[in-house]
């Protein structure tokens, strides 16, 4: 049994290539895979063969987006059987060190998680027709959500920890900077949520238009509208929390700005080492916070796409089957025309 790959072997050289697939051994189970989201880490693994200190050193299988139906189960896998459409959780920690021990298996000293440069040799990603996973991976959809749906299950979990690090969101007014895949997740969540009011602010408006349409309500086009954040510093600031999902230094500051003192900017985006106005943080008493991955929260993701009591269909922006995997890369890193973009596999 042979499975199509998408391979990369350095900047824009991306090949699908076959190789074996095995039989799901005790505790496995063999999915063959529908959907599978373009995620910033794979446009940068793409363009850039890496990111900061992170470098493609030997040819990697990308995605950690993924979803698709069960065809075969080792044994002892529970309750999960041939037929079932599951959501992939990309991370497999080792549940033995200290911060696993601790209950934060998002900082795993030996995580393993899907399509990722970080070790080597490297992990191999889900961007293939089928795949053998352990079973405690496996997440079932349930009621009427697609399989495209539920391979945004893993950035909407990112996005479901950044509001647990933020705290009650219930009638709080928030800021969100940067309308990509994880700036209108974080939108459709705070609305879920039960937010007062969520500004959203990019520099395109295709993705500002995909922000209205998952709960924003009110979007600022920073590159037309300059100003128009203005109104939102007076007075020490006006947001109880913002959310800063571009990593881009002017929006990191503008989120200080418009924060009222002591109140949280919890930071999503990552990129290089970024300027902060400390004297603003400082005088202002602004908690600033990290956010990394998600753990329990999967689950949780799952379950509301598979709901749609979080509907995540306004952030796809387009799906090309494998063999146009090139073209998907290309359209996924054009902000003014894709939000996510996704491959589509023979599970489809």
């Amino acid at each position: 049994m042979e499975t199509r790959v998408c391979r990369l072997y350095g900047p824009h050289d991306i090949r699908i290539e076959r190789q074996p697939v095995a039989e799901p051994r005790a505790g496995e189970v063999l999915v063959r895979i529908g959907a599978g989201g373009i995620c910033g880490s794979d446009l940068h693994y793409y363009h850039d063969g890496g990111f900061g200190p992170i470098r493609v050193r030997e040819p990697i299988i990308l995605g950690h987006e993924v979803a698709g139906t069960i065809e075969a189960v080792g044994e002892g896998v529970g309750d999960l059987i041939a037929g079932d459409r599951v959501a992939l959780n990309p991370s497999r920690p080792c549940n033995e060190c200290r911060y696993c021990r601790e209950g934060l298996r998002q900082h795993c000293l030996s995580m393993r998680f899907y399509g990722s440069a970080l070790r080597f040799p490297h992990e191999q990603g889900g961007f293939r027709d089928l795949i053998v996973a352990d079973a405690f991976q496996c997440e079932k959809i349930e009621r009427e959500a697609s399989l495209a749906e539920a391979a945004a299950a893993e950035p909407l979990a990112v996005c479901l920890h950044a509001l647990s690090r933020a705290g009650d969101i219930r009638g709080k007014r928030i800021l969100v900077t940067g309308a990509g895949p994880i700036g209108t997740l974080t939108t459709a969540a705070c609305a879920h949520a039960g937010a007062s009011e969520i500004v959203v602010t990019d520099l395109q408006d295709a993705a500002l238009t995909v922000a209205r349409a998952v709960g924003a309500t009110n979007t600022v086009n920073m590159a037309t509208e300059p100003h128009a954040l203005d109104p939102y510093f007076e007075a020490k600031g006006t947001f109880d929390l913002a959310f800063e999902c571009s990593a881009a230094a002017p929006a990191l500051k503008s989120a200080i700005q418009a924060v009222r003192p002591q109140g949280t900017v919890v930071q999503l985006g990552v990129a290089g080492d970024l300027p902060i106005p400390l004297n603003m943080l400082v005088g202002k008493e602004i908690n600033l916070v990290g956010s990394h991955r998600f753990d329990t929260e999967f689950v949780e993701a799952v379950r509301l796409i598979g709901g749609r009591a979080i509907d995540v269909r306004p952030i796809i922006s387009g799906s090309y089957p494998l063999e146009e995997a090139e073209d998907a890369f290309e359209r996924a890193g054009d902000r003014s025309r894709a939000v996510k973009i996704q491959l589509t596999f023979s599970g489809s």
